[in-house]
């Protein structure tokens, strides 16, 4: 009888680990095969933002040198809320991806009363880009030569002074409010569609300032059109080592920058992750596309999923204060 029960138990045992070892093998099968079809990456903001040229860079070179289909979809709206909301509600297969961002990550959910999505619950970071300071620009047809002068003319004109942004509760119009705040000026902010639209008015002059990303100012800069008066970020711009920091014109509790990077919904296979996380870091640690990302304004900026998630999950709660203490809402 006791020998009976023990080979039962050895029964036992000896299923368990079959069953684990067929869930291994088919994790790593997965692994090696994913992906077997193209992947859709939803880009959350309007074509030529910074975002977006960024989420195309990461698409396209994973095509070229991967060989994989990456398709990068524009779905804007909301200050990329829209485009968030479509990549939690997608199937956690690996095959649907969104470039997100700290405007629809981590600022958003504080400004948005209705928002359905939690993103530390309903998204998985997958693979960290980089990030990019945010500027304060000008036309170079314009009456600011400096920061200085935005300050002095803002004072003497209370209001009449106006900025633009890529939207209503984006990281880069809170920028903005920051240093307004910082400077103890009245300028008006002027909510735009996305950096594009911001960007024509600012170049026209239907408009004084732009807050942008550098990665959206960086073609108008190299053109000649447009005119850097300062940096929001600690440092200095890689890309634009000459343009000050708001912080060193005066306003040291100014420091905003942004970060972009991949995510997926909440229940994507762990080894999917894994996957596109090791092969996003390769093409990172390549001089072809370190240059390429510098270029566009922004910083290669690596990390695992794990690091990724927990700059997520602090920069989430570290936002919360930042949001109420500006008092700005979003319906």
């Amino acid at each position: 009888m006791i020998r009976k029960v023990f080979s039962c138990l050895g029964l036992a045992v000896v299923t368990s680990a079959t069953l684990a070892a067929v869930g291994a093998t088919a994790v790593h099968a997965q692994a090696q095969t994913f992906p077997t079809k193209p992947i859709r990456m939803i880009v959350p903001f309007p074509p030529g933002g910074g975002t977006d040229i960024l989420a195309r860079l990461v698409a396209n070179k994973l095509t070229e040198v991967q060989k994989w289909t990456v398709v990068a979809e524009n779905r804007a709206g909301a200050g990329g809320t829209i485009g968030i909301t479509e990549a939690v509600r997608a199937a956690p297969t690996g095959y649907e991806m969104v470039m997100g961002q700290k405007d629809n990550l981590v600022v958003a959910p504080w400004l948005y009363k209705n928002l359905s999505y939690d993103p530390t619950r309903d998204l998985v970071a997958v693979a960290h880009v980089g990030f990019t300071p945010i500027m304060i620009v000008t036309s170079v047809n314009s009456r600011f030569k400096t920061l200085a002068d935005v300050v002095t003319i803002a004072k003497a004109e209370p209001g009449a002074v106006t900025y633009g942004s890529p939207g209503n509760g984006t990281t880069i119009h809170l920028a903005g409010e920051i240093f307004k705040g910082a400077a103890h000026i009245d300028i008006r902010h002027i909510p735009y569609k996305g950096s594009n639209a911001a960007m024509l008015d600012v170049l026209s002059g239907n408009v004084d300032l732009m807050v942008s990303s550098v990665a959206s100012a960086m073609a108008q800069i190299k053109a000649g059109k447009l005119r850097p008066l300062a940096v929001t970020s600690a440092k200095r711009s890689t890309s634009l080592p000459d343009v000050p920091t708001v912080a060193e014109l005066g306003y040291p509790s100014v420091d905003v920058s942004t970060w972009y990077g991949l995510f997926m919904p909440a229940g994507t296979p762990k080894s999917v992750v894994t996957t596109v996380n090791t092969v996003v870091n390769q093409l990172l640690a390549t001089p072809e596309m370190q240059a390429a990302v510098i270029a566009q304004g922004a910083e290669v900026q690596a990390m695992t999923p794990d690091a990724f998630s927990s700059l997520l999950k602090t920069d989430y709660q570290k936002w919360r204060g930042i949001v109420q203490a500006s008092g700005a809402t979003v319906e």
